[in-house]
C-alpha cells in the first residue's frame, strides 16, 4: 500500500471516493445479469489461459461452457495446484497463466503451512481492484469522515516491509497488506484508508518480525490522533486494543509527556495530552478505547464466526452507537462475496471475478463432487466455495463456508460462516457455524457474555466416550448455576444444529459437554503469546476448534490429560 501525502493532497479523497462509488455501482449493476457475466468470466480465462501448460492439459480450447468446464477440470485444493505454484514461483512461465505474477500472497491455511497465490496482473485488473474498492463504498458512503484526514483511521492490517522475502525466482512472497498497489500495478489510488497516517511507516527502527512492538509503537502514536475508526479485517486485532491499552498504558503516558516514540525523541513532549489520558483512565477506572478516542465511528473487519459472539460487547468499549461494518468475503486467493450496503454480515456474489461454485457444506469435497451454481442455492444454506479465475486457479475449493443470508433479485448474498473443516471425534461432524450458532442460542438463553471461546474433544475421565470441553472467557464473572445451565443449553443446542452431533450423544459415543472458565484477558494473553512468535497479526485469527495439545495448554494454562 502507498503511504506518505497521497491522502493529504489536494483532490485526493475525492477522487478516491469517485472509484469507490463507480466499481460499486458497476458491480451492482452486473448483478442484473449473473448468468451472463459468468459465462464471460469463464470465456475470458479459458481463451486468455488456453495455451499455458494446465490450459493444454485440460483442453481448454474445447470448453464452450461451465458444464464443459466441470467435466474437464476436477474439483481442486491448494495441495492440487501446488506443483505448477512451485515451478512458476521458480520463475517458469505459462504454467497456470499466461501473465507472469508480479507478487506472491502468502496465506496460512488451517495447517499453518504458508501459500504462494499467484497474483497477475490480469487478476488484479479484472478480478481483485473492482472488489476492492467496492468493499470500501459503505464505510466511506456512510462516515465520509474517514477520508478526510490521513490520521482519522488506525489501519491495524497495514505492515509494509522494506525488503520482504521473495520466491526462487525473485518475486516478493508477502501478505496481501504488505503490498504498494500503485507501485506494483499502478494503481495510485488504491493505498488503503489509513496507510498515510503518521503510524503507516514508523519513523523508529524495528525489527521486522517484532510484531507486537510495532503495534505498540502505532498505538502510542494514534492515541495523539482523532481516531474515527479501526481498520482490522482480522477481528482479532481489534479485539486486541483495549486489552493492549491497558497493558501498555504507563509506557505510553511516558512517552507521549516525554515525547519519545520507542524510547528514541520523536516530536514534541506534550503533558497536557498526557495529563487528560491519565485523568481518564482515573476517572473511569480503567482505559477503554472510546475513552482515548471518543469520536470513534466505525469498526471495519469481519463480523461473522466467532467474532459475532464477542463483537456486540466488543463495540461498547469503542463508544456508544460505533457500527462494526464487514469487511468482504475473500480470502487470499480470490473474492466472493462484497457487501454493497451496510448489511451487517452479507455480501453479493462478485459476478465479474470468477466463476463461482458451490457444494453442500455437510458433504466432503472430492475432485468429483457435484457442484451447484450461484442461481441453483438456497437462502439458509451452507456451502463449500470453489472458483475459477483468470489469474490462474481453476475449480479451486478455498476450504471456507458461507451461508445464503438471502436472494437479492435472485442473487445470493453470502456471509463466512467458517473453515470448511470438522471436528470428528465419534461421527458427529461439527462445523464451526454449527457451533457458533449453539453458542448463540446458550448465550441469548442465559444473559451471559464472553470475549471468546475455544473448545477441543477430550477423554472423559468416568467414562470410554469423549467430550466437548469449551473454554470460555467470559466478560463478566459467571456463577456457578450459570455456568451449568449454560452448559446443558450449549448441549441441547448442538444436538438441533447436527443430526450427527445428536446420534453422537444420544449412541454414548459422547459424553455431555464441560465447561472451562478462563479470566477475562485469556485469550488475549495467548494471542501475543502467537504474535510474539513473529507470526503477522494479521494471520493470527480466531480458532473455535483447538486440538494441538501446547495450545490448548497455552490458552487455558492447565495441562491436557
Amino acid at each position: 500500500m502507498t503511504t506518505g501525502t497521497g491522502w493529504a493532497a489536494s483532490g485526493h479523497a475525492d477522487r478516491y471516493r469517485e472509484r469507490v462509488f463507480a466499481e460499486r455501482e458497476r458491480l451492482a449493476g452486473a448483478l442484473a445479469d449473473l448468468r451472463g457475466h459468468q459465462q464471460r468470466v469463464l470465456s475470458d480465462l479459458l481463451d486468455f489461459n488456453a495455451g499455458t501448460e494446465f490450459g493444454e492439459r485440460h483442453s481448454f480450447a474445447r470448453i464452450r461452457d461451465v458444464d464443459d468446464f466441470r467435466k474437464a477440470v476436477p474439483v481442486q485444493d491448494y495441495a492440487a495446484h501446488a506443483p505448477l505454484i512451485e515451478r512458476m514461483a521458480a520463475g517458469e512461465p505459462n504454467l497456470l497463466s499466461a501473465d507472469q505474477p508480479v507478487v506472491y500472497f502468502t496465506s496460512s491455511g488451517s495447517t499453518g503451512a504458508h501459500k504462494k497465490i499467484p497474483v497477475t496482473p490480469r487478476f488484479m485488473r479484472t478480478t481483485f481492484f473492482p472488489f476492492y474498492y467496492a468493499a470500501w463504498a459503505p464505510l466511506v458512503e456512510n462516515f465520509p469522515e474517514v477520508t478526510h484526514r490521513p490520521d482519522a483511521v488506525l489501519n491495524l492490517k497495514h505492515d509494509p516491509l522494506a525488503a520482504p522475502p521473495t520466491t526462487a525466482g525473485g518475486r516478493p512472497h508477502v501478505g496481501a497488506s504488505q503490498v504498494d498497489f500503485g507501485e506494483k500495478f499502478g494503481e495510485p489510488l488504491s493505498a488503503e484508508l489509513g496507510t498515510a497516517a503518521p503510524w503507516a511507516t514508523l519513523p523508529v527502527d524495528v525489527a521486522p518480525d517484532d510484531h507486537l512492538e510495532k503495534m505498540y509503537l502505532r498505538l502510542r502514536l494514534a492515541v495523539q490522533s482523532d481516531l474515527r475508526c479501526l481498520v482490522g479485517i482480522n477481528p482479532a486485532m481489534i479485539a486486541a486494543v483495549p486489552y493492549q491499552l491497558a497493558l501498555w498504558w504507563d509506557r505510553i503516558l511516558k512517552e507521549v509527556r516525554d515525547g519519545t516514540l520507542g524510547g528514541v525523541p520523536y516530536g514534541s513532549p506534550d503533558p497536557r495530552r498526557a495529563a487528560e489520558l491519565e485523568g481518564l483512565a482515573a476517572h473511569f477506572g480503567t482505559v477503554s478505547p472510546g475513552h482515548v478516542w471518543p469520536r470513534i465511528q466505525a469498526l471495519f473487519g469481519w463480523t461473522t464466526g466467532v467474532a459475532s459472539l464477542y463483537l456486540p460487547s466488543l463495540r461498547e468499549r469503542f463508544g456508544i452507537g460505533v457500527s462494526a461494518l464487514p469487511a468482504p468475503v475473500a480470502a487470499s486467493e480470490g473474492p466472493v462475496g462484497v457487501p454493497l450496503d451496510r448489511h451487517g454480515s452479507a455480501g453479493s456474489l462478485v459476478a465479474t471475478a470468477s466463476v463461482y461454485e458451490f457444494a453442500d457444506a455437510s458433504t466432503d469435497l472430492t475432485p468429483e463432487t457435484d457442484t451447484l451454481l450461484p442461481h441453483e442455492l438456497e437462502a439458509g444454506s451452507e456451502y463449500h466455495v470453489i472458483f475459477s479465475h483468470v489469474g490462474g486457479l481453476y475449480r479451486y475449493a478455498v476450504g471456507d463456508v458461507v451461508r445464503v443470508v438471502d436472494l437479492a433479485g435472485g442473487v445470493p448474498r453470502v456471509e463466512y460462516a467458517g473453515r470448511a473443516n470438522r471436528s470428528d471425534a465419534a461421527g458427529e461432524r461439527l462445523r464451526e457455524s454449527q457451533v457458533v450458532r449453539a453458542l448463540h442460542s446458550a448465550l441469548a438463553a442465559t444473559g451471559l457474555h464472553l470475549v471468546n471461546v475455544a473448545c477441543r474433544v477430550e477423554p472423559a475421565p468416568d467414562t470410554q466416550a469423549p467430550r466437548y470441553v469449551f473454554a470460555v472467557a467470559p466478560r463478566t464473572p459467571w456463577q456457578d448455576a450459570e455456568g451449568a445451565r449454560f452448559t446443558s443449553l450449549l448441549d441441547r443446542a448442538l444436538q438441533q444444529e447436527s443430526a450427527d452431533y445428536r446420534r453422537a450423544r444420544t449412541g454414548r459415543r459422547l459424553s455431555a459437554p464441560v465447561l472451562r472458565l478462563l479470566d477475562p484477558d485469556a485469550f488475549h494473553r495467548d494471542w501475543h503469546a502467537a504474535v510474539g512468535t513473529g507470526i503477522r497479526p494479521t494471520q493470527v485469527k480466531d480458532r473455535l476448534f483447538r486440538q494441538d495439545d501446547a495450545l490448548w495448554q497455552r490458552l487455558t494454562g492447565t495441562p491436557t490429560t
